[in-house]
């Protein structure tokens, strides 16, 4: 008897079961037979569509002499390379030789002694300007960067007990795309473990200790909140003892998706969508020591940096961007690499960051990419250094639109021709 009771729930159960998988197989039997296919994901693509100087809103208003400035040191970098050399990663962006007449005029200008005017003539005489879009759609997100200024030391000691790391030498990165030309721009950074690569170690590991007694500490600085905000802006100016000043600029990440913590303390419900700024995240994090290592360590991307050399003859220069030229504040751009050249000038139309109210019209140039600006249409801009720059850059969060400016001697029709040979569109 026992066992006809054992034997009949165990058929029941299996009944059960079986039930149950018939209901699963039949509710997604369409996918599993090819009928119908889940919805995949489009791919961003840099989409650009002819305009005229007429279509750009302010173009007429804007002081461009700080733009020629920061055309004309890219055009330094890309002049040393030969002609035949694409400028970047999209063949409509022209080569090199392309870029030659107006890089070599930019360079022998005097900007100083430079009218307004005159900068607005040289775009518009060797330009053409076309809307970016992401699959044709204009609208895109722009945000703000500045140069930090920190309080530090050389050796570690009394208040400085934050330290920044130099590149370690056991990281490595693969790309991809040397292996699959379908991966092409996206790479893997790890650590070498034996005979196999493991993902680097992740902020919260790097804080507990991970990287110590390695000597890979650049310099020590005194607060752990403002070294976590200079890995944010990738680089900045360290204040030694003796007033002097140390120059850090990015060298590597550990190669963790960079995440937003103002996302994490929007969900804990101490700020909101409205409230959240550089700012307002910076005053939480001091006042919260006790929870501030834990929401920082939500981010698990951590950025290694460098020491960075001074132009004796402009020592006030900005720091250098991904192009290794250096930035001009208010008018250097950060974008995606996949998709935009450096050296390449762009018209930005957005808001003002501290009055949505007011418009943010002007000329900048390409010359910077950061780990957060992903996207056909996104750009972060470089605000410079000081507390006016980082009030400017921890408010900038708008929506917005740009058109990438092109020399004349590219010719769009030859777009058009490559896309009709391979079935696609501009």
């Amino acid at each position: 008897m026992k066992r006809r009771l054992v034997l009949s729930r165990s058929l029941s159960l299996v009944s059960v079961l079986v039930g149950a998988a018939a209901a699963l197989i039949w509710m997604f039997w369409p996918q599993i037979t090819g009928q119908i296919e889940p919805p995949a994901e489009m791919e961003d693509k840099l989409t650009l569509r002819p305009a005229t100087f007429a279509d750009l809103d302010g173009w007429q208003t804007d002081d461009m002499r700080g733009s020629v400035r920061a055309f004309a040191r890219s055009c330094q970098a890309m002049l040393r390379r030969s002609d035949d050399k694409p400028v970047g990663p999209d063949p409509r962006m022209g080569t090199i030789g392309q870029w030659r007449d107006r890089c070599e005029t930019a360079v022998s200008l005097d900007v100083e002694s430079l009218r307004k005017e005159d900068a607005r003539a040289f775009f518009e005489s060797g330009f053409r300007p076309y809307l970016s879009g992401n699959r044709d759609t204009a609208e895109g997100l722009f945000t703000g960067y500045y140069e930090p200024e920190l309080q530090g030391q050389l050796t570690r000691g009394g208040a400085y007990q934050t330290p920044l790391y130099l590149k370690p030498n056991d990281m490595v990165s693969i790309d991809l795309g040397d292996f699959r030309e379908d991966l092409k721009g996206t790479k893997l950074v790890g650590r070498i473990a034996g005979d196999a690569i493991k993902p680097y170690y992740d902020r919260e590991a790097i804080e507990e200790g991970a990287l110590s007694d390695r000597d890979l500490e650049l310099v020590w600085v005194d607060d752990a909140v403002d070294a976590f905000f200079l890995q944010i802006q990738g680089s900045g100016r360290v204040v030694l003892p003796d007033e002097s000043v140390l120059r850090v600029g990015y060298a590597a990440t550990n190669g963790h998706p960079y995440f937003a913590i103002g996302r994490e303390l929007i969900a804990r419900g101490v700020l909101t969508r409205e409230t959240v700024s550089l700012q307002s995240i910076r005053k939480w994090l001091h006042d919260n020591p006790g929870e501030a290592d834990a929401v920082m360590n939500t981010n698990a991307s951590y950025v290694f940096f460098q020491p960075l050399k001074v132009d004796p003859n402009d020592p006030e220069a900005g720091p250098l961007g991904s192009q290794g030229v250096p930035l001009e504040p208010g008018r250097s751009l950060a974008v995606d690499r996949r998709f935009h050249a450096m050296g390449v000038p762009v018209w930005l139309e957005t808001s003002d960051p501290m009055n949505a109210d007011r418009t943010f019209r002007r000329l900048m140039v390409a010359q910077d990419t950061g780990g957060a600006i992903r996207g056909p249409v996104r750009g972060d801009i470089f605000f410079g250094p000081g507390e006016d720059a980082a009030l400017y850059a921890g408010h900038m969060n708008r929506q917005g639109r740009k058109y990438v400016l092109l020399p004349n001697s590219i010719d769009p029709a030859s777009w058009q021709e490559a896309d009709t040979q391979t079935g696609g569109t501009s």
